[in-house]
């Protein structure tokens, strides 16, 4: 359940990083760009996850690496989609 909740909260976070590209670019452009630095925050987050689930919770290192893969992997995966899918040129 906790993993849920932190993928959940990645992708609001994406959507955060979505938002204030948009009001910063006033173009899908400044959204695909919010996307790209989205990216090393998540991985951040998804570290800092790791680092109490090592420490507070009592798990090993090595069972928090599968589930810091998949927190992390999730939400970049679509932020790199909605990257490349709105960093691309329209067609015309």
């Amino acid at each position: 359940m906790h993993m849920t909740l932190v993928i959940v909260a990645g992708l609001m976070l994406l959507g955060v990083f979505g938002l204030f590209g948009w009001l910063w670019g006033h173009d899908l452009q400044g959204t695909a760009l919010a996307a790209k630095f989205f990216l090393p925050v998540w991985l951040a987050v998804a570290l800092a996850n790791m680092w109490v689930g090592v420490t507070k919770a009592g798990f090993t290192v090595a069972q928090e690496l599968p589930i810091l893969a998949i927190v992390f992997l999730i939400p970049a995966a679509i932020a790199l989609a909605v990257s490349w899918k709105l960093a691309a040129p329209a067609a015309e």
